[in-house]
């Protein structure tokens, strides 16, 4: 039977599929995520995140080579201190876990961009993402602290801040600060859309950052909700941000194609600890090939993500790189 159109012509050689592939994904799109802890030659495997590791300052010049000699060139950075407190003004140390690794990486390897989480969950003893009073998260004195944190791992020569509380305002606030200290060429890069999710729970094993009491579903979104997710993008914008974060990726997809259809901004996918740790929990089990990692991180790609945090980094830049 003759047919004008038949589309399996573009499919049947392996150069013309290569050819015009629209999505693509490179080891540079990658953020590696790195928790930094106390102490001298540390790797503490994470149990819920096979393959990740809490490391010590002295290890990350090797790391970060690591990652250079793969083409990753972005790190986002979590600290995992010994010492927490009630308001997390631990983070302000100006010789703190992150602000020591800061230093540690830009001494050693220049070349690779340092993003550093602004939050304050995993420097509080309740585990929560600020300032507690009356049994909640006080909006606008955890955005003080945020934005003393933000200056100070500023000045430890951080180049990039990310802040992650969603607290209102603390865009327009740390902009602010970073500006009148003669950092206004550094780049805010916002979790603005942060839902409440059951996705986190290996991360909160490798931060040791779970709440003590209640819940962050008054600071983080419903995650039946998009509408608002395009408020918070909307007006992270208006405040000073240069790039969106959305977290979690892979079941908000449809987040990211939204807002990214609408403004013209860099989006950055944050595939999650729980999203990273079911893909390899079954590809253990060899119920699903090692592939589908690709197929996920695509897919946040080809809905309009120009960058994606990732633990998978590694090992997708290691085959990228040999295929």
């Amino acid at each position: 039977m003759s047919q004008k159109v038949r589309l399996r012509r573009l499919r049947y050689n392996k150069t013309v599929r290569d050819l015009f592939e629209d999505t693509h994904l490179r080891p540079q799109d990658l953020i590696y995520p790195i928790f930094v802890c106390e102490g001298k030659n540390i790797k503490n495997e994470i149990k819920s995140m096979p393959g990740q590791y809490q490391v010590s300052v002295d290890r990350l010049p090797s790391l970060c080579n690591r990652l250079i000699e793969l083409n990753i060139k972005s790190v986002i950075l979590f600290g995992v201190p010994d010492i927490k407190d009630d308001d997390g003004k631990v983070a302000q140390d100006d010789n703190g876990i992150v602000q020591r690794a800061v230093k540690e990486i830009k001494k050693t390897n220049n070349e690779i961009l340092v993003i550093v989480d602004v939050c304050h969950c995993q420097y509080t003893l309740h585990g929560h993402c600020g300032t507690i009073d009356k049994g909640d998260v006080d909006n606008d004195k955890t955005v003080t602290n945020l934005g003393l944190q933000a200056i100070s791992l500023a000045r430890a020569g951080a180049d990039v801040i990310a802040p992650s509380d969603m607290m209102d305002g603390r865009v327009n606030h740390i902009r602010n600060i970073l500006d009148k200290n003669s950092f206004e060429k550094l780049p805010i890069f916002s979790y603005s859309v942060k839902y409440a999710s059951a996705f986190y729970g290996p991360f909160r094993d490798a931060a040791e950052n779970t709440p003590q009491h209640g819940d962050r579903k008054s600071y983080q979104m419903n995650y039946k909700n998009s509408l608002e997710a395009m408020r918070e993008a909307e007006t992270d914008i208006n405040e000073g941000a240069d790039a969106l974060i959305v977290k979690p990726a892979m079941s908000y997809l449809d987040i990211i194609y939204r807002i990214k259809s609408k403004y013209s901004i860099p989006v950055i996918a944050y595939n999650v600890s729980g999203e990273y740790s079911m893909a390899h929990s079954a590809i253990d089990k060899n119920w699903i090939d090692k592939q589908v990692i690709f197929e996920i991180l695509t897919s946040m790609k080809r809905a309009g993500a120009n960058a994606i945090i990732t633990y998978h980094a590694i090992e997708v830049a290691e085959y990228l790189n040999e295929n």
